[in-house]
Parts: C-alpha cells; sequence; structure tokens
C-alpha cells in the first residue's frame, strides 16, 4: 500500500488523490505529537473498554484490541515504530499499525470518537502529566533553597531597594522568598490541573454521538474528575494549554530573578557567592574568568517560555468554534515549555545545592550605605517617644554628619549623636548594629533568625518534609 493509499483510507472516500508533498509536510504533526503515544494509547485502551461495555463493541473485538494496542506500545517504547509523514500524527500511526495487527477489530475502535476529541484528551494527559513532573522540580528545588536557608538563617547580607543597600536582612531571609515564589508557582499549575482535569473523550468531532456511550466511565479510567460538559468546548478549548504555558512562563520569570542575583554576587565587585565549576566556564582568552552561564542561560530562557504562550495565544485568539487546523500549532510550545523549564529547573537547583556563600563580603556590604539608618528613626520612635517623620528627618542629619566626618553611623561619637538630637542616649548603639538590625525584625515575615526558622518550619511541614 502506498503511503497515499494509506492516508486515504483512513480519511475515507472523500478524498480521490494523495497530497502534494508540500501538504503532507505542512499537514503533518507527526515530527512532534509522537511525544503524546503514551496518551494516545491510555485513551484507546478506555474508549474500546467503554465501547464493549455499552454493547458497541464485542467482547472479542475489545480483547484484540487490547492485546494489539500493548504490542503498539512495546514497539514505539523500543524504538521499532516506522514514523511516516503520510499517516500525519500519532492516531493515524497507532490505529494503521493496530489495522496491520489485528485487522478488522482495529477499524472498529474509532466508532463514537474523533481525532478532534482524542487529540484534546491526549493533549491534557500529555499536560496533566507534565504539570506532575514540573511540580516535583519546583519542590526539588524549594528543598534545596530550604536547606540552605536554614544553613544561613543568620547570615547578615544586604537587603537592597533599587538595587541600592537599603536594610541588613538574612541570607535565609532572602532565599524563603524564592521559597514562596515557588510556592505560588506550584499553586499556579495545581489550579490549571484542577481545571484541566475534565475529560473531552467523547464529544466526538463537535456535537456528541449517537452512540450510547459512557462518557464517566472514560473519564474515570484516565484519571479526569468527570467528562466536560458541552462538547464543542470540549473540542476548542486550549485553555489548559495555556494556562500551563502562563503558570510555566511566571516560573522562568521568578528563576530569572535568581540567576540576576547570582550573576550579580559572583561579580568581582560583590564577590558574595563562589560558583561552582559544575555550573560555571572559563574564558577562552582570559585565564582568570570564571563565568556564570548556567545562570545566564537561565536568565535568557525565560523569554522562550514568554514566547510559548504568545505564540499559542495568537493561534487561539481568533478562532471560531469549533475545531480548526490551527490548532495543530498547539503542541510545539507546550513541548518546548516543558523541556525548557525542566530544564531551567533543574540548573538553579543545583546551583543553590552547589553555590559557595562568602559571607565576610555581605556582612561588609550589609554595614556599608548607612544600613541601620532606619532603626536610629525607630530606636527614637520608642525610646524617645519622637513621631517617625520627625524621626526620619533627626536620622537624616545624623546621615549627613557621618558621611562628613566619613564614618558610620555607629561609629559616631554620642556627643556628635546628642549634637543632632538631645534625646538621643549611649543606649542607641544597642541598635546601629547589623546584627542588632537583624535581630530586631521579628514581625511575621520579617528577616529575624527566628521569624526565618519559623519559616522554614512552616515550609517544610507543608511540603511533608
Amino acid at each position: 500500500m502506498t503511503d497515499s493509499k494509506a492516508a486515504n483510507q483512513l480519511w475515507g472516500g472523500r478524498f480521490g488523490a494523495g497530497p502534494s508533498a508540500i501538504m503532507t509536510e505542512i499537514n503533518a504533526s507527526i515530527g512532534f505529537d509522537k511525544r503524546l503515544w503514551k496518551q494516545d494509547i491510555a485513551g484507546s485502551r478506555a474508549h474500546a473498554a467503554m465501547l464493549a461495555k455499552a454493547g458497541v463493541l464485542s467482547a472479542a473485538d475489545n480483547a484484540a484490541i487490547q492485546q494489539g494496542l500493548d504490542t503498539v506500545a512495546a514497539e514505539i517504547e523500543a524504538g521499532q515504530m516506522a514514523w511516516n509523514p503520510a499517516l500525519e500524527d500519532i492516531h493515524m500511526h497507532v490505529e494503521s499499525r493496530l489495522a496491520e495487527l489485528i485487522g478488522e477489530p482495529a477499524k472498529r475502535l474509532h466508532t463514537a470518537r474523533s481525532r478532534n476529541d482524542q487529540v484534546a484528551t491526549d493533549f491534557k494527559l500529555w499536560v496533566r502529566d507534565a504539570i506532575d513532573q514540573i511540580d516535583a522540580g519546583l519542590v526539588a528545588f524549594q528543598r534545596a533553597l530550604l536547606a540552605r536557608a536554614d544553613e544561613h538563617a543568620e547570615t547578615v547580607m544586604p537587603g537592597f531597594t533599587h538595587l541600592q543597600v537599603a536594610q541588613p536582612v538574612t541570607l535565609g531571609h532572602h532565599l524563603m522568598a524564592y521559597v514562596a515564589m515557588a510556592a505560588r508557582d506550584r499553586g499556579r499549575f495545581a489550579d490549571a490541573r484542577r481545571r484541566a482535569n475534565e475529560c473531552p473523550l467523547g464529544a466526538a468531532a463537535l456535537a456528541g454521538t449517537s452512540f450510547p456511550i459512557d462518557r464517566a466511565m472514560t473519564a474515570a479510567a484516565l484519571g479526569f474528575d468527570r467528562p466536560t460538559a458541552n462538547s464543542l468546548d470540549s473540542v476548542s478549548d486550549r485553555d489548559f494549554a495555556l494556562e500551563f504555558l502562563s503558570a510555566a512562563a511566571l516560573t522562568g520569570l521568578h528563576l530569572s530573578r535568581l540567576a540576576e542575583e547570582i550573576i550579580i554576587w559572583a561579580s568581582q565587585p560583590y564577590k558574595f557567592v563562589s560558583l561552582p565549576d559544575a555550573f560555571s566556564t572559563g574564558s577562552s582568552i582570559m585565564p582568570q574568568k570564571r563565568n556564570p552561564d548556567a545562570a545566564e542561560l537561565v536568565r535568557a530562557k525565560v523569554g522562550r517560555l514568554l514566547g510559548a504562550f504568545q505564540s499559542l495565544a495568537v493561534v487561539m485568539k481568533g478562532l471560531p468554534l469549533a475545531y480548526s487546523k490551527d490548532m495543530q500549532d498547539d503542541k510545539e510550545p507546550v513541548f518546548h515549555a516543558v523541556d525548557t523549564l525542566g530544564l531551567c529547573l533543574a540548573a538553579m537547583t543545583g546551583m543553590v545545592e552547589t553555590l559557595v556563600f562568602n559571607t565576610a563580603p555581605m556582612r561588609a556590604a550589609a554595614a556599608s550605605g548607612f544600613s541601620t539608618a532606619t532603626d536610629l528613626a525607630d530606636w527614637l520612635v520608642r525610646a524617645g517617644g519622637v513621631p517617625f517623620r520627625e524621626a526620619h528627618h533627626i536620622t537624616g542629619r545624623a546621615v549627613k554628619l557621618a558621611e562628613e566626618k566619613g564614618l558610620m553611623l555607629h561609629e559616631l561619637a554620642l556627643d556628635d549623636l546628642k549634637a543632632v538630637d538631645a534625646r538621643i542616649t549611649d543606649d542607641i548603639y544597642s541598635v546601629l548594629t547589623v546584627e542588632a538590625s537583624v535581630a530586631s525584625r521579628t514581625s511575621h515575615g520579617g528577616t529575624a533568625p527566628s521569624q526565618v526558622r519559623a519559616a522554614i518550619a512552616a515550609a517544610r511541614q507543608e511540603l511533608g518534609l
């Protein structure tokens, strides 16, 4: 049988001539949708079992189909499937090979379904599996962050706004910010999974079917919560893919922010971290260089994730109900996003686990830039009953004096501070060190080591660790 005849037989009698080579090339999706083979076979198993229970398919035909699908799965797993562009997609490949193996019963498998509801089901199953894989990667990332945060719950570093030294914080607190981001990422993926977990199978081409099928049975067999409610929406919906890509893009943004910080921290002006050999490279001309290439590549790849969402959104934005061939372009952006995000998560987890934090430069930077100025203002409010706005101005004058003298705030003599405001006493020195500053930030979610350890414990409990 020629390739065109094989394809025509599956299309039916409507087409008399085979497609041109150009049409074959543009129409075929097997080059990428073969990744759906496990999901396609699972859907066919569930569909055949349901048809047999409904009396649409004989028990003997169902047994032959199930056995034949076992063989097809084994062949694909072993790399023995001959991928043929003339057969267009994974659905036709499975069905065609099944027909070669078991003959007539294979022709009955497609009863009461269409490639439209079939691909929607396969794709949902695949995205659901991808979400589970990404979630596992996010958990590993969180665990790595938690371990380093616990290690550095008391390590002082500068907290920045506008990339200027603002107030002292702890490194553990800083790392826990990314644990919080990852928790939101996991929540978005979980929400997307929950909404996606409705089964399109049985919607057929767009209008449902006249056969006495049991959609709840196939939904349950495939691990869905329920069948989808509207047949038109069932075959035309790609919200689940767009939601996945949106969550992936936000996750990528978070990874990119940490990657950017690692790049900054590893630079010579900062020297906050030393990069591990496994995640850095050298220069072809400058032997002293250690480049943060892994972090830079993670920072770059968020563009691909944003582009994947944009790509699919443009495909879907003007499509009338129900199915259009445009939707064949839904899978490549999602496949690419899953691969990209999985790689970025693995790289960032590895970097977090192996970075060497240089605590001395961190503490020195935390003490620079008059980072405890707010502590002076807060002390004036607490100890002197000074309104905060007035305390803010007094502190500003103290900072100006320290700048003129070339000193840090805690290095100013008490007489100098009293000259700024007579209400200042020697007790002020108890709040002007960076250690005292971070220790005082005991509000819920603050940077005090006690709060950091409480946040770590709560996160570990949430993760079941």
